[in-house]
Formats: C-alpha cells, sequence, structure tokens
C-alpha cells in the first residue's frame, strides 16, 4: 500500500469547506457601510456586489456543469421579462428606458436567480437568514442610539426618527432591513434548530422591535405583522395561541401599565385608523400620486407610459393636492425639499409604467412563489423564512416600492422565497445526504447514480427514484442531537 492511497481526494479543494452561500452572505453585510449624507442615491456597494455575485454563480455553474435553473423555477423567475422588454420599448428616453430595465433585471430575476442557485441546503438557508438578523440588529442598533440622541432624521420637526446608515433621503431603508431581520429572526425562532439556536433567535426578534417602532414606518409594521402572524400560523395553531397570548400581554403591560412608548410614537400609530377619515400630509400626497398612477394605465392600459415614465407624466396626471416635494433634513443632512417620483405603490408603479401585461407578469410571478411556498411549508414543513419574507415584501409593496440600496436587501429575499418555493429539494452537494440543524431527528435522502458512478445533476423535487433500480430513494436518520458528518 502506498501513501498516496491515504491522501485525501484531490478533488476536494479547501475553498469547498466554505458555505456556498457565503457571497450571498457577503452582498448582505455590504449593506451595514454609511450612505454619504445629503447624498443624490446613487450606486451602493452591495449594488455593485449584487452583480458580482451574479458573475460568481454564472462561472460556479460553468464550472459544475449544472443545469442553470429547474424549469419551473426558470418559467416563474423569467415572467416579468416579457413586460419589462416592452415596458423598456416604450420608455419616454431610450436611456431611461434602458436603465430601468436593467435594474428591474437585477432585483427581480438575475440576482435571485443566483441566490437560489447558490442557497443550496438548510445550512445555508440559516446563514442568509441571520446575515440578515445580523445586518437589522447593526442597523437597528444605530437607529435607536440616533432616536435616544436625537440625531436622526426630522420627523413632525424634531430630530428622532430612526434611519440607521442610510441617511433621511432613504428613510424605508432602516425600516426595510429591521423588519426583514425580524421576520427571519422569528423564523428561525420558530423553526427545528437546536433549542439554543432557537433562544438566543427569539431574543434577537424581540430586540430589533424597538428600532421597528422608531422607524415611524407604518407600513413596514404592517408587513411584519401579517409576516409573523403567518409564520405563527404555519409553526401550528397551539404555539400560535401561546405566542399571540404572549405577545398580547405584553404590549398591554408595557403600553398600557407602563406608559411606555412617546406621544409620537402612540400618535403615529393611532394615524393607521385615520388614513381614510383624516389622513395627514404624507397621506395626502400618497392618494394623490396614487390617483396619478391609475390615470396614466388608462391612458396606455397594456404597456404603460414605459419604463422611468412616472415622473415624466406625474402633473399632468396629478391633482393640485399634490405637495411639491417632502422635506428631508437631520441625521448628518442638510434641509432638502426632495421630489415626489414614484407613487409609493409597487403594484400602481408597475401598472402606471408596464402597463398590465407588466403587472400581470411581475405579480403572477409573485402569486406563484408565493402559492408554491405555502405549499412545501404546508406539506413538508419546509421553507417557512421564504414564506414570511415573500409575504412581508407582497404586503410592503401596497405601501411603498423599489428604490435607495435596500432594494439589493429585496432581491435577495425574493431568492431566498425562490428557493423555499421553487428551488426543488434541499440537497447537499455532490454524493451527500441532506444538511439539516442538529437535533432534528428527520430522514436524510440521497440519490445514488449507479454503481461507483457521478452522482447526476440536480433536477429539483428530491424524490427522484434511484437511476437504474427503480427504488424509492434511500433514508437515513440523523439521531436526535446528532448532526450528519461531512
Amino acid at each position: 500500500m502506498t501513501v498516496a492511497s491515504h491522501a485525501l481526494p484531490r478533488s476536494v479543494p479547501r475553498a469547498r469547506r466554505l458555505p456556498a452561500a457565503a457571497p450571498v452572505a457577503g452582498v448582505i453585510a455590504l449593506l451595514a457601510l454609511p450612505v454619504e449624507p445629503g447624498g443624490d442615491g446613487g450606486a451602493h456597494p452591495a449594488d455593485a456586489a449584487s452583480a458580482v455575485l451574479v458573475l460568481w454563480c454564472a462561472v460556479r455553474l460553468l464550472r459544475e456543469r449544472r443545469r442553470p435553473l429547474p424549469r419551473r423555477a426558470a418559467l416563474v423567475l423569467g415572467l416579468p421579462v416579457l413586460g419589462l422588454a416592452a415596458a423598456a420599448a416604450g420608455a419616454p428616453a431610450p436611456g431611461d428606458g434602458l436603465l430601468g430595465f436593467v435594474r428591474y433585471l437585477q432585483v427581480f430575476v438575475l440576482v435571485p436567480a443566483a441566490v437560489l442557485l447558490l442557497v443550496r441546503d438548510r445550512r445555508d438557508v440559516r446563514l442568509v437568514a441571520w446575515a440578515l438578523t445580523g445586518l437589522a440588529l447593526w442597523q437597528g442598533a444605530v437607529g435607536t442610539h440616533q432616536y435616544v440622541t436625537g440625531t436622526g432624521a426630522s420627523y413632525q420637526g424634531e430630530p428622532v426618527r430612526a434611519v440607521g446608515t442610510f441617511g433621511p433621503q432613504d428613510v424605508m431603508g432602516m425600516a426595510t432591513v429591521v423588519s426583514v431581520g425580524l421576520v427571519c429572526a422569528a423564523g428561525l425562532a420558530l423553526g427545528r434548530s437546536a433549542p439554543r439556536e432557537r433562544a438566543v433567535a427569539a431574543g434577537c426578534a424581540t430586540a430589533l422591535t424597538v428600532p421597528l417602532a422608531l422607524s415611524f414606518s407604518r407600513g413596514a409594521w404592517i408587513a411584519t405583522a401579517v409576516a409573523c402572524a403567518l409564520l405563527l400560523a404555519l409553526s401550528g395553531a397551539r404555539r400560535a395561541l401561546a405566542v399571540g397570548a404572549a405577545v398580547t400581554a405584553a404590549g398591554v403591560v408595557l403600553v398600557g401599565g407602563l406608559g411606555l412608548g412617546t406621544a409620537m410614537l402612540q400618535e403615529r400609530v393611532g394615524s393607521i385608523t385615520r388614513v381614510a377619515d383624516a389622513p395627514d400630509r404624507s397621506v395626502t400626497d400618497r392618494y394623490t400620486m396614487w390617483a396619478a398612477a391609475v390615470g396614466m394605465w388608462r391612458e396606455r392600459p397594456l404597456t404603460g407610459v414605459g419604463l422611468k415614465g412616472f415622473p415624466e407624466h406625474r402633473d399632468a396626471h396629478a391633482s393640485v393636492a399634490l405637495s411639491s416635494g417632502s422635506d428631508t433634513e437631520g441625521a448628518g443632512a442638510a434641509f432638502r425639499r426632495q421630489p415626489l417620483l414614484s407613487p409609493h405603490n409597487m403594484y400602481l408603479l408597475v401598472l402606471a409604467e408596464q402597463g398590465l401585461l407588466g403587472l400581470l407578469a411581475l405579480a403572477g410571478s409573485w402569486a406563484a412563489l408565493l402559492v408554491c411556498a405555502l405549499r412545501r411549508a404546508a406539506l413538508a414543513g419546509s421553507g417557512p423564512i421564504g414564506c414570511g419574507l415573500l409575504v412581508w415584501h407582497l404586503v410592503d409593496f401596497a405601501y411603498g416600492d423599489i428604490g435607495g440600496p435596500s432594494t439589493v436587501l429585496t432581491a435577495v429575499c425574493l431568492g431566498l422565497a425562490a428557493r423555499c418555493a421553487v428551488g426543488g429539494g434541499w440537497p447537499a452537494g455532490r454524493g451527500r445526504g441532506e444538511d439539516r440543524a442538529a437535533g432534528t431527528g428527520e430522514a436524510v435522502c440521497s440519490r445514488v447514480v449507479g454503481a461507483g458512478g457521478p452522482p447526476g445533476p440536480m433536477t429539483g423535487g428530491g424524490d427522484a427514484p434511484v437511476v437504474g433500480t427503480g427504488e424509492p430513494p434511500c433514508s437515513r436518520t440523523v439521531g436526535v442531537g446528532g448532526e450528519e458528518r461531512r
């Protein structure tokens, strides 16, 4: 016997020890970098990193000779391209149409597809979820410090609005990050991971409620409540009732008994029920822009006014109730009048710029992802975090749209949701079993392709029979507290 026979296989380089989703976590980490105060909202380092992420994924596919996407995933993610191409052709300016096409393609097609392909098992899902939670904790800590020290963005004439590192020009940035992190932490706490991990995740979710409240974002509050309610429902009726009762009791004690919450915060919460009877200036502007978006759609119902066409057609369809812009200052930036360039409703923005064709294609893609994710979560108990993130965005899109550095986060969340919805089974790599959290005691399945042959490409589903035998896939059970060796 030679010494070489005991050597490790040369086909396992050291780089493969890193999780496949590590580049996705790197893109998320870049969102912790501060935005230049008073900037014009240009490209963020995370945007450049997302482009590198797509190229990195393409290179890995070529090296591993893998099929790019399962057919169902390619159909669902590629559906928005139809409406985008038609709207780009009808844009007021060809250059703006091209830029809008690339941006939409980045956010809703390319980056989600790359995330879907790089997130290969449950360990990768937990890695991305913890990365999102960590980013939320950082941004939430910065935002809470801004509120306590009076160095945040201006709100009702006082510099108390928590905006994190995104600045007053993107007041929804921190709210989005914190909300997404809270949903991920709640999903981890309600999952099947180790008890210590669940306890830490529950603590993170509780801590993130503070900066979420201090963001003064009503849309983020509503979307987070709906997403967390869905996660509780997917975790089981008994747990949902227990957690719901505990949250209600804590809210009554903290707000009603101890009187926590400033007058501003209480007034903001109360304004949610008055958006129809006594709307404030921001709500009035939003209603006016919604009406303008509907007017644009009626003018061109099939393909819309073209990508990036809302600002040019806004004044022709808006009433005199629309103000000239919103006042922004604080958090290190001087006073600035920020123009209203979108209707703050993703569905109406798509309807106005891409018409009925674009809305049916884009919203149809989201609806297909939601149905597949809910079905998988109900039948197999997998992918609750993806369901929560997708529902959060679908609800929040009724109160906001894409824009700013946090848009990259939307692309990552849609990719994670797509992985949980149409990404096939949960393979752990070539010839290895499924990766899972320790202590679940669930079965591990792998597929064998002939005697001594290499494993075949992933075809999705995770339930294909063993090639050449006609038998179902083998299953192995990891003991309680155990974890499959890699």
